[in-house]
């Protein structure tokens, strides 16, 4: 099941802060936290002191914490592979490693007695998740999550994204990736930027938008808010989404049909499998389930735009009540009605839908 995350930063936040945002983040369904350790100031005894508390209040709420570090502050807390009840002193469920050992280290530490999940950074095409697998890690305990990138022009590529990401798919791990709010006050745990996605694409797109395209790359299983704090309205926006499939904002035609209308919003759809590069075709739940009925010709523009949606006339014949979404400009023959349009910042999202891959639409205001 994929899940939502935020990311808290205690040394830069008040405890109220903290506190109303965990709340926050357990109304609307999120299950993990990501924390950092790298940038974390004190000695041992202060890092426990200013993050068990507010851990251990999230562990309350449902949400599991993994913080951030490397080799260099583990040897700084005096926290070695064979010790790491560190982790459980400050209430954490396991510690993200942004630079790692060997793959042998990294194993053994998923054998630890406190069941803390080693979670690898994800963000490297190299065979160093295949070293660690060699070394015959308890997978139960061993998860990975891609970097963030806090510098404009410096996130990852979408194809470099996907590629290191197959190599932890190809063993079953569960996978992480970050997306970023937009708000003007957010930050991370470094003073350069305040958005921090994985994908560069990503930097300036609403969050909303992000996690949708998370979902239909659907590669990711845990997608993390990098940035602190989401807005109430950012939050809005994805507290009620599926996780499960892309559901498309769209704006209605005014002159939908009440037909065409439950078509696009009552039935869960799915693109064919034999591809066209024009149209996204959706059969099974609107032209095979509704072939007894009648879909007048109604409004059928000259051009058809990329990310109109449409639905067969009934002279198109036995294509009658399909609905299609266009991925590319052209001609209507005008046999084809256009009831909605997917919204604009969301078109870019088509192209990742795969064959048999599930979606549905949702409203939004014009």
């Amino acid at each position: 099941m994929r899940n939502l995350g935020i990311s808290i930063y205690p040394e830069k936040s008040t405890d109220s802060e903290l506190i109303n945002y965990i709340n926050m983040a357990a109304d609307a369904g999120f299950k993990r936290i990501f924390s950092c350790l790298l940038s974390a100031q004190g000695t041992k005894k202060d890092i426990v002191d200013r993050f068990s508390g507010i851990i251990d209040y999230a562990n309350k709420k449902g949400l599991q914490t993994i913080v951030d570090v490397n080799p260099s502050v583990l040897r700084k807390l005096n926290v070695s592979g064979e010790d790491l009840s560190f982790f459980k002193d400050i209430k954490a469920s396991g510690f993200r490693l942004d630079n790692g050992y060997s793959g042998y280290e990294e194993a053994m530490m998923t054998y630890n007695d406190y069941n803390l999940k080693i979670e690898i950074n994800m963000s490297n095409d190299t065979s160093y998740i295949d070293t660690i697998m060699d070394n015959v890690p308890n997978k139960y305990n061993l998860v990975g999550c891609h970097n963030f990138y806090p510098h404009e022009h410096t996130g990852l590529t979408l194809e470099y994204f996907e590629r290191c990401t197959r190599r932890f798919k190809k063993y079953g791990l569960n996978t992480a990736a970050f997306i970023t709010g937009q708000s003007e006050n957010a930050f991370g745990p470094w003073p350069v930027g305040r958005q921090l996605p994985t994908l560069e694409m990503h930097r300036h797109l609403p969050v909303q938008v992000q996690l949708k395209h998370m979902i239909a790359l659907n590669e990711i299983d845990d997608v993390i808010v990098s940035n602190c704090f989401l807005t109430e309205d950012e939050f809005s926006k994805i507290k009620n989404m599926r996780l499960d499939m892309v559901s498309f904002e769209v704006a209605l035609q005014d002159d939908i049909m009440e037909l065409e209308k439950t078509i696009l919003l009552d039935e869960i759809h799915f693109r064919r499998g034999d591809i066209s590069d024009t149209v996204i075709r959706s059969t099974k739940n609107s032209r095979d389930k509704y072939s007894d009925r009648s879909f007048a010709l109604h409004n059928a523009p000259r051009d058809i735009k990329r990310g109109d949606i449409l639905i067969e006339s009934d002279d198109y014949g036995n294509y009658k009540g399909e609905l299609e979404i266009a991925l590319k400009d052209f001609k209507n023959t005008g046999k084809s009605n256009v009831i909605a349009k997917v919204k604009q910042d969301e078109v870019f999202i088509l192209d990742y839908i795969k064959p048999y891959q599930k979606f549905n639409f949702i409203i939004v205001d014009n």
